[in-house]
């Protein structure tokens, strides 16, 4: 007997999907275990799989379309099973939002309103007769002022009565305003653009950061990290190591261990309390094409350098291929953005609901900085800790980066 294939909720904050592939056509054999489909969620593309055999007899949504959950993803039954009743038992029909109609084919498909469209085009006409009109002007002369784009109004006339002529259109000379108007560099392109339907990924992205800048009062801490002894560390670790770790490691690390002396900035604000966290797990901003993902470090304090710098990788690489799953980009509570390899010297970053605060990370730069009384050479990195300051306040906020800098100027402290 057929049965309906549902479109599935993946996520806990999914309410709708997208077809990004099917893997079986109709009239395929599936079975239990087969993948069907790859289905996009508000997080991440992920692999659907058949649990249950049989001929796919119905595609319900098609490649590049939502489908709210729950509704008729697919018909699995026998060879030619009449599946009329299921389909009238159906779910919530399918939208388009990967394609979109040229705007031609658009208008075509009004019906009924391109008749109405028609018939204001003699109106125009009449409009444009009834000016000419007031107008004594030759019909050759109106010809000839239409082509050329003359106001008639504007053109004085030769003939009997003030008649407006051939010849009076080919001698008119604009006023000195308009022939400023008329030297005005040509047109040399034409204006386009393009229009991309959003993606899950995207409203998602847009939803959620909108409620956290709009909703939770933001303020900004910034300061400047003395990096001379962060950049010496690297080097010696990395010459002495088969993992090279990365500054962002470093970042990581350092914040996990400020973050357990601060437990109050490791907060989440759940509206009617605030929960402080005793476990530190840290979400990484990530960017892909078409957004940005955080998957989420867990216990990060727990982890030396290597270990930091091997799972941020594996994350990293999923993260590009779509392969994130939801349990990857849950739990966290401080999130870091860093955008110091873009040749980002400092910026602030919206905080990441429900965490409290996140740091933004900037690049690091060789400037000038006074030492023992002298100005020296010195590599200094800006960041600024976004805080909401319902759960988080200035004091606090600014202990935590205290202790955050000791970590990253000394970062022998982090090794032992």
């Amino acid at each position: 007997m057929a049965e309906i294939v549902r479109m599935p909720k993946l996520s806990d904050t999914m309410t709708e999907g997208v077809v990004a592939k099917w893997h079986k056509k109709v009239g395929d054999k599936v079975k239990a275990g087969d993948l069907l489909a790859d289905i996009e969620t508000d997080k991440a593309t992920m692999e659907f799989e058949s649990f249950q055999d049989g001929v796919l007899l119905h595609q319900g949504v098609n490649e590049g379309a939502t489908a709210p959950v729950d509704s008729i993803l697919a018909i699995l039954g026998k060879e030619g099973e009449d599946i009329s009743a299921l389909l009238k038992e159906g779910g919530a029909p399918a939208k388009e939002t990967r394609k979109e109609e040229p705007a031609d084919k658009k208008e075509e498909t009004k019906g009924e309103e391109a008749p109405a469209k028609t018939e204001s085009a003699p109106a125009a006409e009449q409009q444009e007769t009834a000016s000419d009109s007031r107008v004594k002007a030759s019909p050759l002369a109106k010809s000839i002022a239409k082509d050329k784009g003359i106001d008639l109004s504007k053109v004085s006339g030769s003939g009997d009565g003030g008649r407006i002529v051939k010849k009076d259109v080919e001698n008119y000379k604009p006023a000195a305003g308009r022939a400023a108007s008329s030297s005005a560099p040509a047109v040399v392109g034409q204006e386009s653009y393009e229009e991309v339907p959003l993606s899950q990924m995207r409203k998602t992205i847009a939803r959620r950061l909108s409620e956290s800048k709009f909703s939770a009062p933001h303020f900004y801490l910034t300061m400047e990290i003395d990096m001379d002894n962060a950049i010496a560390a690297r080097k010696a670790i990395n010459e002495n190591s088969e993992v090279r770790i990365s500054f962002n490691d470093l970042v990581i690390k350092a914040v996990a261990m400020a973050l357990r002396k601060h437990p109050k900035v490791n907060a989440s604000w759940l509206g009617d309390k605030i929960r402080y966290n005793h476990h530190i797990h840290i979400g990484v901003a990530v960017a892909i094409e078409e957004g940005l993902v955080v998957p989420v470090l867990k216990f990060a304090d727990a982890r030396n350098l290597s270990q930091i710098n091997e799972e941020v990788k594996v994350f990293a690489g999923k993260a590009r291929d779509k392969k994130l799953q939801p349990a990857e980009m849950e739990g966290n509570t401080f999130t870091i953005s860093n955008l110091g390899m873009y040749g980002i010297e400092d910026f602030t970053a919206i905080i990441n609901p429900p965490d409290s605060c996140i740091m933004a990370v900037g690049g690091i730069k060789q400037t000038p900085v006074v030492k023992n009384g002298q100005v020296v050479p010195g590599n200094v990195m800006k960041i600024t800790l976004s805080c909401d300051h319902r759960s988080v306040d200035g004091a606090t906020g600014s202990e935590f980066l205290q202790t955050f800098k000791r970590y990253m100027e000394n970062p022998i402290l982090m090794l032992s």
